[in-house]
């Protein structure tokens, strides 16, 4: 699992909240204290609820479920965009539209225009339409660009959603759990805690903060997707074997003298018990046994 360590935490500034004036009392118990008329957030919760909600995304990325990460605030969108990428997964950086998941069929259309405007300006298409239609189309195209480029190649919705602060990503959140999706999101000491399904308290402003959260994630992601390849590929090496253990067991039986009746009656029970595990019902003599059936700091001062 991805580690993350307190020195990281402290040197992110993930532990500045906002001034005391602006909080949400809702977030009470994930507050240490107070410094300057700023909250300050508890970093061994903050330590322990993200260790949780990152081996949640490990593991549901081990079975092959998508993480949408969301971030639209301006020092959020490079971070995000990398780190989504970094992991083959999907992202929103610039606008959430609204109905993105609820209104998925209608963002689709939206995708495929986007899919289409690319075609024709790579296929040569536009050579053959007068300048000003090109230029609305790039213009067009440029606008899709924005608000789809993460989600283009996204053909189902997402199975979990990572969300930087829930109160600017507020229309994602109230989407995605009108739809039972799992949220895993950095809280603020202003957002509501009791929104968010996997809750990591922690500085959602700082340019730092928000990279290492979204680093880790992303590095939970590409643990849990390689961890379930190499379990895949120790299945497919440990089927192998066994075959290839059967078939020499079996050129060796061809090649030993052939044995009584009795001998080989007593050797096709034995192999029974051994490929059962010895859960074989005994059935009476007049019939045929069977088997029984065997699943940051620095940017404090942003936030007034």
């Amino acid at each position: 699992m991805a580690n993350i360590t307190m020195k990281e935490l402290l040197e992110a500034g993930v532990h500045f909240g906002h001034q005391t004036k602006r909080w949400n009392p809702k977030m009470k118990e994930y507050i240490f204290g107070e410094r300057n008329g700023i909250y300050i957030i508890d970093l061994q919760k903050t330590l322990k609820m993200f260790k949780d909600a990152s081996k949640f995304v490990q593991d549901s990325a081990g079975e092959g479920r998508t993480v949408l990460f969301v971030g639209t605030k301006r020092q959020a969108q490079d971070a995000i965009a990398e780190e989504a990428g970094r992991c083959g997964m999907f992202y929103v950086n610039n606008r959430w539209l609204g109905g993105l998941l609820t209104n998925w069929v209608t963002v689709q259309k939206s995708v495929k225009r986007l899919k289409d405007l690319d075609e024709m300006a790579t296929d040569g298409r536009y050579e053959l339409l007068p300048k000003k239609e090109v230029i609305k189309l790039e213009r067009e195209r440029k606008h899709l660009q924005a608000n789809l480029a993460g989600i283009k190649s996204m053909n189902r919705l997402p199975d979990i959603v990572f969300v930087i602060d829930s109160n600017k990503e507020a229309i994602a959140v109230k989407e995605a759990r009108k739809l039972g999706i799992p949220v895993v999101a950095v809280v603020d000491t202003n957002c509501d805690p009791t929104e968010v399904d996997w809750v990591i308290p922690g500085n959602d402003d700082a340019l730092r903060a928000i990279r290492l959260f979204a680093s880790k994630v992303a590095d939970s992601i590409a643990e849990g997707v390689q961890a379930a390849t190499g379990k895949q590929t120790a299945e497919i090496a440990g089927a192998v074997a066994a075959g290839e253990a059967q078939a020499a067991a079996a050129a060796t039986a061809v090649a030993k003298t052939s044995p009584t009746s009795a001998d080989l009656a007593e050797e096709e029970e034995l192999n029974m018990e051994e490929v059962l595990g010895g859960k074989v019902r005994k059935a009476p003599e007049s019939e045929t046994a069977t088997p029984e059936s065997v699943p940051e700091a620095d940017n404090v001062a942003a936030k007034s």
